[in-house]
């Protein structure tokens, strides 16, 4: 009775964004650190360097990465940043972060903000407990984290700070890839190199880069909190054990496209806010023939960056 009650008494528990007084356009991309930004903070030569690294593949010059460092770590605290993560995709199917204090203690006894091209480009986080498929026993536990430069570092936002998150890809001391994004980052090299080659064999004397994308189409089940205590299967193996069986017809059309419910709005809206601004577009919001089934599409993008939205909290 009580989740009966919660559900029949709902009530926002945050108040919703005015967008005639801040234009959804204003809030896109404004927590990435993505071109614009580099455009408007870095030197026009580190620009142009750090953009031929992203197109073109080539050598980043540590001084380039130092100059960058600064950049993001200024606009990273005007945003509130406190700490930085090297966020990177293991073989364990989550996210995984490894974080550092922006603060570094000084001679005299106080502390200033410190991040150079060194912790930009590298992490060494413990890779003990991490699958690595046999390719080393447990006690070689080093591994690195080394930046992706093709993935835009952005802002994550939540109740307990703010963290500047910066897309590494992660490999042991040996260079065996131990996450998805190194045989991601492999393949997509791989994919450029030929397409180039096949452009050039059609007559193309300069092909640009050649890059696939990804949309991660999700469709996922809202059930209210209460309900959702109340379910032993769902809270151990996170689907339905028991109950009535599924419809396996169209016994439930008249639930597909309807009108979404009021307390099912911020759980689609806070997504939606999310992708805003990482500069990610998405849509659209829809109702499924299943009760509490909704579908969110983000939009096409580089699988480097589509894995910012689809692996963050």
């Amino acid at each position: 009775m009580n989740a009966v009650a919660a559900v029949t008494n709902y009530k926002p528990i945050e108040k919703p964004l005015n967008f005639s007084e801040t234009p959804s356009k204003s809030l896109f991309g404004i927590n990435v650190f993505g071109d614009s930004v580099m455009r408007e903070r870095l030197p026009k030569s580190v620009y142009r360097a750090i953009r031929r690294t992203i197109d073109n593949g080539e050598k980043l010059d540590i001084s380039v990465a130092d100059a960058v460092a600064v950049a993001m770590r200024d606009w990273a605290i005007e945003k509130g940043a406190t700490h930085y993560a090297h966020v990177f995709y293991p073989l364990t199917g989550q996210t995984a972060e490894k974080h550092d204090s922006f603060l570094e203690p000084t001679s005299s006894g106080g502390v200033m903000a410190e991040f150079s091209a060194k912790q930009l480009i590298q992490g060494e986080p413990d890779a003990s407990s991490f699958p690595s498929g046999g390719l080393r026993a447990t006690f070689e536990a080093r591994g690195y984290t080394a930046w992706d430069v093709t993935s835009p570092a952005y802002i994550l936002e939540n109740p307990n700070g703010t963290i500047l998150c910066i897309p590494t890809a992660f490999c042991s001391w040996t260079g065996e890839a131990l996450d998805k994004k190194v045989p991601l980052l492999r393949s997509m090299q791989a994919l450029n190199t030929n397409a180039q080659r096949i452009l050039r064999l059609f007559g193309d004397a300069n092909p640009g880069l050649v890059f696939s994308t990804a949309g991660c189409e999700q469709e996922y089940f809202l059930i209210d909190r209460n309900f959702f205590f109340a379910r032993p299967d769902l809270i151990n193996a996170g689907r339905t054990l028991f109950g009535a069986k599924p419809p396996k017809g169209q016994e439930l059309e008249d639930q597909y496209f309807g009108a979404i419910p009021d307390r099912f709005w911020p759980a689609c809206w806070r997504p939606n806010m999310n992708c805003t601004n990482w500069a990610s577009r998405s849509r659209p919001v829809i109702t499924r023939w299943r009760p509490g089934n909704m579908r969110w599409l983000p939009f096409m993008k580089t699988p480097t960056w589509r894995r910012i939205t689809s692996t963050s909290r």
